[in-house]
Formats: structure tokens, sequence, C-alpha cells
């Protein structure tokens, strides 16, 4: 992959057979992508960079002072988040199957005697993707009858960088395992937006003239969701 140097901000330049260059920047440290066609030169595509250089750094700027959850420990009183609501978690040892009940204002953790941190861990996302494949198929065959498409499947997974995703050819969608945690609203505008890429597969005004005719407010879902506190960078959206 090419990179372009602009001062200190480098940025990763890819190119493959698109119409439009593209330009993103990742949370939480500011990445800088660049998605551009195979015939622009990089020249060319340096100058893209330089003009966007303004925009680039106040999008990194936003990134830096986001506040950041805690690195989380598993241990009762210590704070999850689950559809944008906090909940103190409560450990429960008992020599029995694991699981977890959500109660008005706690996690219970059922775990065994001496149960180590990361199974702990395993067993709290392991939930939080079983809540998700209850959530998501409602909202998914609610938003393909009133924007007109199909898919095939969606799974769920952690992903270093993106919020969701969509493979147009398979017409299958991917969603990060983190929007668990995240207001309902968060969820369900992301899987608009991967559903609009089976009518646009690029984020061009075609794009965006769909997210506004399909869901008005989609600005503010998305605001809303870059507001919201980043995971500790144990691993990166």
């Amino acid at each position: 992959m090419q990179k372009i140097e602009l001062g200190n901000i480098t940025i990763e330049v890819e190119q493959k057979d698109i119409k439009n260059i593209h330009l993103s920047v990742y949370p939480p440290d500011g990445n800088v992508k660049i998605a551009a066609p195979d015939r622009m030169d990089l020249d060319t595509i340096r100058v893209f960079a330089i003009n966007k250089l303004k925009w680039i750094k106040k999008q990194q700027e936003t990134f830096r002072n986001q506040e950041r959850e805690a690195p989380r420990e598993y241990l009762s009183k210590e704070s999850h988040f689950f559809q944008g609501k906090r909940y103190l978690l409560k450990i429960i040892e008992q020599d029995t199957k694991p699981k977890v009940v959500l109660t008005h204002s706690k996690i219970e953790l059922y775990i065994r005697p001496n149960t180590s941190t990361e199974k702990r861990k395993e067993i709290i996302e392991e939930w939080y993707r079983e809540q998700m494949k209850n959530t998501i198929p409602k909202m998914i065959e609610k938003w393909e009858q009133k924007i007109g498409v199909k898919t095939n499947e969606f799974g769920i997974k952690k992903m270093r960088t993106k919020w969701g995703t969509c493979n147009t050819g398979a017409k299958r969608i991917w969603l990060n395992l983190e929007l668990a945690k995240k207001p309902l609203e968060c969820l369900e505008y992301i899987i608009v937006h991967e559903l609009v890429h089976l009518l646009e597969r690029t984020h061009n005004e075609i794009f965006i003239k769909y997210m506004n005719d399909f869901m008005p407010k989609w600005r503010f879902y998305r605001d809303e969701l870059n507001r919201l506190p980043f995971r500790h960078t144990e691993w990166k959206y």
C-alpha cells in the first residue's frame, strides 16, 4: 500500500476499481486513508489530500479529545454499557454453567469460582453477541422494506476501524460487536447505512441523498455515535 506524508500526518493510499476518490479518518487514533481510482496518479491524490488537510486535522483533534473507556477488569461494581445505558457489573460465583442476567441497574455475571478475567470477558462478549442477534433481524427486515433491498445474511464481529461493512456482491453486512453497548438508534443508523450500500456502493452524493430520504436524522445519530466514549485501545475500531 502506498503512503503520502504531509508533515506529521501519514496517509495510506489504496487504489482500486472505483470512480471517485474517498478520504476517511478513523477513530480512535485518527488514522487517515484514501481510496482512489486505479487511473489516478499519486501527485493528484497528494493535491487532493493537501486541500483536505484542514478537515483531516479537525477530525483528528476531535478523536484525540474524545473520552476513552477505562480498561475492564470484570469485577463487581465496574461500569459496563448495554444499548446506551450504564450498568454495574455484579459477579456471582457458583458451581454451575456461566450465564449473564440483566436487571434494572446491573449486569449479573454468574461464573464458577476462579474464573479468569479473559474468560469473564469472553462470557460477557458472547452475551452481547446474542443480544445483538435477537435485535438485528427485525431492524434489517424493517429497513429492507423501506429501502427496497434484500440482504442474504448478516454477521457480528470485532472490527478495527469500522462500525459496519457491506459486501454488495454477496449482499452480506457485518456489524461491529461494540454496537451492543451503544444506543439502539445508533445500531439502527449503521444498519441503514450498510443497507443503502446495496443501492449505491460509494459515499457519493447519490448515497447521501438516499440517507437523507430514508433517515433524515442520520447525521445526528452518526455524531451521537462518534461522541460516545471509545473503548480502551486494547483493539481499535
